[in-house]
């Protein structure tokens, strides 16, 4: 079973429940990350969710999103869902934006509300299918295009995806050279161990 870590306003941890029951109608602000996965030409890799993913499915979005477990590091979380969604193991991986927070509403009622750390990642080795029941499909594409097109409105993206971009431009328009952010403006829960633990 996954669990998700539940917060307060401020980021603090306030508890944990099963992922597989967090998005309702009235999802509680809970703790997640993003990445964007840069080669060294400076392309990204774009992916588009799974359809039968319980939000946003068959949406084009950034490369890959998730939820850390309970005690789990953002950083780990990262490189665990990057292996398990795309089958890439990353080593480099910095923090681009750490207090990231959106709430978005899908027609259907459904709701994410998540304070979501937006890390950066470099990575040019081999990459495996994807997981289909996660990922539909992936592309590589220019940063400047990509990013262009979705601050026109010219590119259907995810809602997290096209507010992260909004910020992450204001970094620079090469991702390989954007600062990487102070750790301590992250929420405190994603300081100071990642909730409670597992119930036994």
């Amino acid at each position: 079973m996954e669990y998700v870590v539940l917060l307060d306003d401020a980021g603090r941890s306030i508890g944990i429940e099963l992922k597989s029951t967090v998005h309702t109608t009235a999802t509680p602000l809970h703790l997640a990350f993003s990445a964007y996965v840069f080669d060294r030409k400076g392309n990204l890799l774009i992916t588009r969710r799974a359809l039968e993913k319980a939000t946003w499915p068959g949406v084009w979005t950034n490369s890959c999103c998730g939820h850390p477990a309970p005690n789990e590091s953002l950083e780990d979380a990262v490189r665990r869902r990057l292996n398990q969604e795309l089958g890439i193991d990353v080593d480099d991986v910095s923090l681009a934006l750490p207090f990231f927070r959106y709430r978005a509403v899908m027609a259907t009622g459904v709701v994410e509300n998540e304070i979501c750390p937006v890390f950066r990642v470099i990575y040019d080795g081999p990459q495996s299918l994807p997981d289909p029941e996660e990922v539909e499909s992936a592309e590589w594409v220019d940063w400047r295009e990509f990013s262009d097109s979705v601050l026109s409105g010219d590119r259907e993206v995810s809602p997290w995806c096209r507010e992260q971009v909004q910020q992450l431009r204001q970094l620079g328009l090469d991702p390989r050279q954007w600062p990487t952010a102070d750790a301590a403006a992250l929420p405190p829960a994603a300081r100071e161990g990642m909730g409670r633990r597992l119930p036994r």
